[in-house]
This record gives C-alpha cells, structure tokens and sequence, in this order.
C-alpha cells in the first residue's frame, strides 16, 4: 500500500486557516460549543473568507456573524 503524497498549502492559505481557527476562539467564547463554530464557519466559508481578505480581525468577523 503506497502512501499519497500530502498536499502542501501555501502561506496564504495557512493565514487563513489560522484567522479561522482564532475566530472560532471568539465563537466559542460567546456562547457556542466548538463542534457548533467549526461547523458554522464550514458552513459559512465563502463568507468568511471574504471577511479575511477584507481584513476583518477575527473577533469582528466572530461579532457580525453573531449579529
């Protein structure tokens, strides 16, 4: 059995997981459990990578989507 190559993910790529999981702190935070931030932002991706590249901080992008 041969093993697949990993995938390597560019630095902006890496910034924005990195700005997800800082949001999902602020999520949490607020009041939802980490399973229910991690599936919100999934579900909600497109959108909060438009707040990344916007420059949003992640605790205003964590405060609009509670909003």
């Amino acid at each position: 059995m041969s093993k697949k190559p990993q995938e390597k993910l560019d630095e902006e790529t890496l910034a924005l997981l990195a700005w997800c999981a800082e949001v999902e702190t602020h999520l949490v935070a607020a009041g939802a459990t980490a399973a229910e931030a991690q599936e919100h932002i999934e579900e909600q991706a497109e959108w909060y990578t438009d707040q990344f590249f916007d420059g949003l901080t992640p605790e205003e992008a964590a405060k609009a989507a509670l909003a």
